[in-house]
Formats: structure tokens, C-alpha cells, sequence
């Protein structure tokens, strides 16, 4: 009796080690964003190339992941597509965000995001296009650092010094040479953020890319913000207050309607 017990804890130990290398995979997959060869990802997580092998295996067959013409390249498969577009459809928030957002660009002009945020990062879980053929690059499902945005920003201020302490992993990385990476000079940025209502990026995530975001609240286990994104040669500190007015009707639209979401 004992070696059939025995034997079923050491058949539950593999089978929650498969399921790890399964999330492991998807999740490098997915900040890669490049299809890799299974000797990248064997030496990346650190795991024998035979036994990745045979995860990956099941995982295409599964449609989780798929390969190039020459089968030695693994990406996302179609099946990860579907699951991200289902917690998109099933996210209250983004459910409700899609005719704010859009009147947003409308009354802006410029790129308009919806974000949340994930441990140190921000995901972007909706955008709308900037009218303008000079224009940022983004994508839904884009994570960049919280410190070097002002979606991640505006998120961050609602949480007192020690919480930011706590949610970041410091020493903080620096996406461009404007890129604030000291924590007292964020800690007052944030302190700033807080007062006005929203917060700033001045090119630190892209250069020349200045930013505006007005934070939603703190649920989801992180927090969310909206924001608007433009060329710096289009968003002068004149522009960048106008802005910001309009960023800060648009969060105040969303909230209302959270509220009377979670009224019925």
C-alpha cells in the first residue's frame, strides 16, 4: 500500500512538472516574441532537449505552439491567440473600454492605450491608432517596464513609497537615456502623478515619445490606466495639458461606468 501511494505522489510530481514546463514554454515564447530553435529554449530554462522535446510535441499538436517550413523553429500557436482574445472578451474593462478609447483618438488624434499592470511591467490590453502617419509602435499584449511609462507611472502613484519598493525589481532597467531609473527621482515623479492626477513619460520607453495616463484603480491584482502617446514634435507642454484634460474625462467616463457595472 505504501508503494502504490508512493507512486502516485512521485506520478503527481511529474505531472506538475509538466504542466510548469508548459507555462515556462508559453512564457518565454511570448517575451521573446520570435519563433526559437529548441536549443535556445532547452538552455534558456535550463532543461534537456529530449524531454522539452516531447512537450513541444504535445503542445503542437495541441495547436499551443507551432513551427517554420523547416520544423526547427517554434513560435505561439493559434490556440494562444484564442485564449488571450478570450480573456480579453471576458475582462469587464476591456468589455466596456472600447467606445472611451475610441472617442478618445478621436478627440485627440493621437495613439490612445488601455493598460494593466503585471508584476514590474504594464500589458497594453487595448490601443486605437494615431491618425498620423508618424506614429509610435504598439500591439496588444506588449509588456514594457512600469517605471519607463506613464500607464506604469500613473498605476504606481496610487501605491505610498513602500509599495513601489516592493512591487519593482530594483536596480531599474533603462530603455532609453531618458529613462528614470533612480528611485528617489521616481518616487517624486509618482509623488507628482499623484497630485495632478496623471503622469508623464518624457521618451522613456521611445525616444521622442512623450505620453500622458490617468490611472482607473488598483483591481485586477495590479491596477489599470489609459493613456495618449504622440511624437514630441506634436505634444508641446501646451498640448501635453490639453491633453491631459482629455485623458482625465475619459478615465473618469471609464470609472462611472465600472461603477454602474458593478451596481447590477
Amino acid at each position: 500500500m505504501e508503494s502504490v501511494s508512493g507512486a502516485a505522489r512521485v506520478r503527481r510530481h511529474e505531472d506538475v512538472k509538466s504542466a510548469a514546463r508548459v507555462l515556462e514554454v508559453l512564457e518565454l515564447l511570448g517575451a521573446e516574441g520570435a519563433r526559437l530553435s529548441l536549443a535556445d529554449m532547452a538552455s534558456t530554462l535550463s532543461v534537456p532537449k529530449s524531454s522539452l522535446h516531447a512537450v513541444l510535441r504535445t503542445m503542437e499538436s495541441r495547436r499551443w505552439v507551432e513551427t517554420d517550413p523547416s520544423g526547427t523553429l517554434y513560435s505561439l500557436g493559434l490556440k494562444a491567440l484564442l485564449t488571450g482574445t478570450a480573456y480579453l472578451e471576458s475582462d469587464d474593462l476591456a468589455g466596456i473600454a472600447g467606445p472611451v478609447l475610441d472617442l478618445l483618438a478621436e478627440e485627440t488624434g493621437e495613439a490612445v492605450h488601455l493598460g494593466r499592470l503585471d508584476h514590474t511591467d504594464v500589458v497594453y490590453l487595448a490601443k486605437r491608432e494615431s491618425r498620423h502617419a508618424l506614429r509610435m509602435y504598439s500591439a496588444v499584449g506588449r509588456r514594457l517596464p512600469a517605471h519607463a511609462t506613464a500607464l506604469g507611472k500613473a498605476i504606481l502613484s496610487q501605491y505610498d513609497a513602500a509599495e513601489v519598493q516592493r512591487r519593482l525589481n530594483w536596480p531599474l532597467p533603462a530603455l532609453t537615456p531618458s529613462t528614470v531609473t533612480d528611485p528617489d527621482e521616481l518616487l517624486a515623479q509618482l509623488a507628482d502623478a499623484r497630485k495632478r492626477g496623471w503622469a508623464v513619460d518624457e521618451g522613456e520607453s521611445s525616444v521622442d515619445i512623450r505620453c500622458v495616463a490617468v490611472p482607473l484603480g488598483t483591481g485586477h491584482g495590479g491596477g489599470d490606466a489609459i493613456s495618449c502617446s504622440a511624437p514630441r514634435s506634436r505634444m508641446d507642454d501646451a498640448r501635453l495639458g490639453e491633453i491631459a484634460a482629455h485623458v482625465t474625462e475619459a478615465a473618469h467616463s471609464l470609472r462611472t461606468l465600472l461603477k454602474r457595472l458593478g451596481e447590477h
